[in-house]
């Protein structure tokens, strides 16, 4: 292929933009970029101006000709791009301290993507990516989506569902840690083993398999998902992965119950088999003023403190304490091996088809899946045993109505998402946390204006 390659990144002034630029440079030998477009919003315009600096930086610094453009103009970034990267935050970090202050304020789990602050985020950004969706529809129609806007799989799956969209894939850094804590547990190189995950985002769990065709599925659960402890030894050669997985209290499993399930769980699988603990390390951070979202906070703006340094040229090592370890370059593998048809083995967000038996085909799940020139392929995984699927089922419709939710606007199918989530307690409770961040949200959350204008017409 000759062809030179336009890619477009809208939320373009986010911290990890350094670790995106990176992972495009390692593969300068097989991506023909001409032109990469950052896109942000007039609220984002300070940032991204910092990090399209760096992003300058960092390409001459490499040798390359590539025009990197920073932009607050959605449209003439996407016009005829090939591929467009979603990574923005709809509301930036103060709406996430809202999600997860307001829910806890009430003695319930907050947290960005999963139970109630994470049903409101996709309420949020659905409406924003379907417009993205629309503009691209007249302006690149043959460009692919790269979707790591948290709620991924939500996001992904409302692109398909009500975008019409299917040249989307949604991904996600957790899996990576998740293959990087079974190498550790086993002591293997990570490409000597063979993985296969089925589930959904931030609700997946996997099986491991050694060179010999060996399932080595139960000694990593054994190694590694038993104690803190054993977590932590797995972890030890990996600094990244260690702090990737900063956005989640690092507490023990169950061990029997770890054990008996007979596959291995992601990191947030910990909100729902061992809830109190995470609400209880949750609430104490909270009453100290010190959760999750405003660390985060803070360790943004040391970011950008580093990243105006006019003599930094690379990614700086300081990133990796945001989290999120491994998105970026997960992203770039990605176009990488679309544009080449490198026939990659990646764990993403794509359509069922069968993968899952225990779903509808056109859902979108997060599978093993081999990725072509025509997209992600996924690998069957079969059936769940009932102690996992119901949980599943449970989470993929609750998804569904939230996304429904989110496109219509209507308060009803809300609370039905709100009552059907399992970190979320049903009734009085979760009606008024409901009620709170749609009050709380109203600046962006415009299909819902009509009920929050009655909302603050009750509570006032």
């Amino acid at each position: 292929m000759n062809k030179k390659i336009k890619i477009v990144t809208i939320g373009g002034g986010s911290s990890y933009t350094p670790e995106l630029m990176e992972g495009f440079i390692k593969r300068k030998d097989h991506l023909p970029i001409k032109e990469i477009w950052l896109v942000d919003i007039e609220a984002g315009k300070e940032k991204l101006e910092i990090v399209g600096n760096l992003a300058k930086r960092m390409v001459k610094a490499a040798g390359l000709d590539w025009e990197i453009h920073l932009t607050l103009d959605r449209r003439e970034a996407l016009k005829d791009a090939d591929f467009v990267t979603t990574q923005f935050r709809v509301g930036l970090l103060e709406a996430r301290i809202k999600d997860e202050r307001i829910p806890l304020s009430h003695g319930i789990l907050g947290q960005e993507t999963n139970g109630a602050g994470g049903m409101l985020k996709a309420f949020r950004t659905i409406p924003v990516i379907l417009d993205i969706v629309e503009d691209m529809k007249e302006l690149c129609p043959d460009a692919w989506l790269v979707n790591f806007t948290n709620p991924s799989g939500m996001v992904t799956e409302a692109v398909m569902r009500y975008g019409n969209w299917n040249k989307v894939v949604g991904l996600c850094n957790v899996p990576i840690l998740c293959r990087k804590i079974a190498a550790g547990a086993l002591k293997e190189n990570e490409e000597d083993l063979f993985f296969r995950f089925g589930g959904l985002n931030h609700f997946h769990w996997h099986r491991v398999w050694d060179k010999a065709g060996k399932e080595k599925t139960r000694e990593v659960l054994e190694a590694a998902y038993t104690s803190v402890e054993n977590m932590k030894n797995a972890l030890k050669s990996f600094t990244s992965a260690n702090s990737g997985v900063q956005n989640i209290p690092n507490i023990s499993f169950l061990p029997e119950q770890i054990l008996n399930l007979g596959i291995i769980p992601c990191m947030y699988h910990r909100y729902y088999y061992i809830t109190d603990d995470m609400l209880q390390e949750e609430l104490e951070a909270f009453a100290k003023g010190e959760t999750r979202a405003e660390l985060v906070k803070r360790t943004e703006a040391e970011l950008f403190e580093l990243y105006k340094d006019p003599n930094l040229s690379i990614k700086p090592p300081q990133l990796e304490k945001r989290g999120g370890a491994f998105y970026s370059d997960a992203a770039c593998e990605l176009i990488n091996s679309i544009y080449n048809d490198k026939r990659t083995h990646m764990v993403v967000s794509t359509r069922n088809n069968g993968a899952i038996s225990d779903l509808p085909d056109d859902v979108v799940v997060e599978v093993s899946s081999i990725i072509t020139s025509g997209g992600p392929v996924p690998i069957s995984w079969g059936s769940f045993e009932p102690s996992s699927r119901g949980l599943l089922q449970l989470m993929k419709d609750m998804e569904l109505t939230t996304i429904k939710a989110a496109v219509t606007g209507d308060y009803g199918t809300a609370q039905q998402a709100f009552t059907i989530n399992p970190l979320v307690p049903s009734g009085k409770i979760a009606k008024k946390v409901l009620d709170e961040l749609l009050i709380a949200h109203k600046e962006h959350l415009p299909q819902f204006k009509e009920t929050i204008v009655r909302l603050e017409a009750k509570y006032s």
